[in-house]
């Protein structure tokens, strides 16, 4: 196939996946104002996933019908979508799942970056949840500064319960001293902030706020990862989070990456969390990773399993229209 008429396969796959995202992306705004409702201030922490064996996830598993048709939708049809789009990415994507903090980098300026969990298990003292997709949607519009929006779809299986939207969020991040992640010396040190979206579901349709703040260092043998979190909760309760990330060398194809974090959400939780898991980096432009955590939130134990992947390309070669030959 001449490579022009390739080049243009590629713009029309990437303008359907455009026009889909922004689709996704209208649909989750709408629905968090009009049935906005509370939910916990970050997904993670207090209402972590529990890892099933075999056995119990085959178990969980025989109870998959129970989940409604908008939420098989979601599950599927998003994740099938984005999938699509690792057929066109184009530049480098830096993984930054499947931690509960970040890193001191933001996505390239008209890029588009897309890190999605196309479903996870969370076990804790109230059952087990379906988290069919966790999505987060980041874009380059300036240098060293992104907009963010993230949010994920939570089916209860036991006991059943209606799908929910879940922490959602809508933020702005930007590289405030260029360091080791942007090539580089010294530490990276980047800041997010943004308003924390209502739950589809809950008792309350109340909105919240975050302000965090990140220093990053990357060497020959890996990275650390320093994040601190404050903020007002969907519930307005002071919540602080901490967290330190640990990762293997980058040039590795597949590292080892780990994190540990403390919560405190006041008049409601403390939570102690570490996580270990895996990034294989198959390309420059797209990722797999896999994560295991095990957390106490009020000395009860709760357990996830995280699976995802991390996609991006130039957005705007998504938008122009193809070129004239």
């Amino acid at each position: 196939m001449p490579r022009g008429a390739r080049m243009d396969e590629l713009r029309a796959f990437q303008r359907l996946l455009v026009r889909g995202l922004r689709s996704l992306c209208r649909k989750l705004i709408a629905c968090c104002l009009r049935c906005g409702h509370p939910g916990e201030s970050r997904p993670a922490s207090g209402y972590s996933v529990q890892v099933p064996s075999a056995l119990r996830a085959a178990a969980t598993m025989s109870e998959i019908p129970l989940v409604s048709t908008s939420a098989l939708t979601y599950a599927i049809g998003c994740p099938c979508l984005v999938f699509v789009s690792l057929m066109a990415g184009l530049v480098p994507a830096a993984a930054y799942r499947p931690f509960d903090g970040t890193d001191a980098a933001v996505a390239e300026k008209g890029t588009l970056e897309i890190e999605m969990q196309p479903a996870g298990v969370r076990k804790d003292e109230s059952g087990t949840t379906l988290i069919a997709p966790a999505t987060r949607f980041n874009y380059g519009f300036t240098d060293n500064w992104e907009a963010v929006l993230e949010g994920q779809l939570e089916t209860p299986l036991s006991p059943s319960d209606p799908s929910s939207l879940r922490a959602a969020g809508a933020f702005l991040k930007g590289v405030l001293r260029e360091g080791s992640l942007q090539d580089k010396t010294g530490p990276s040190v980047a800041t997010e902030f943004g308003v924390l979206l209502p739950d589809s579901q809950g008792d309350s349709h109340k909105f919240g706020a975050s302000l965090a703040g990140v220093a990053s260092q990357r060497w020959d043998w890996g990275a650390i990862h320093l994040n601190g979190v404050a903020e007002l909760t969907r519930e307005h309760h002071a919540d602080l989070f901490a967290s330190v990330i640990i990762e293997g060398p980058s040039k590795w194809t597949v590292r080892p990456v780990a994190e540990v974090f403390y919560e405190r959400e006041w008049g409601k939780s403390d939570t102690v969390s570490g996580l270990v898991g895996l990034i294989w980096q198959v390309r420059e432009d797209f990722s797999f990773d896999i994560g295991l955590r095990h957390a106490l939130t009020n000395s009860h134990p709760v357990n996830e399993l995280r699976a995802g992947l991390t996609v991006a390309f130039p957005l705007a070669s998504a938008l122009s229209s193809p070129a004239r030959r």
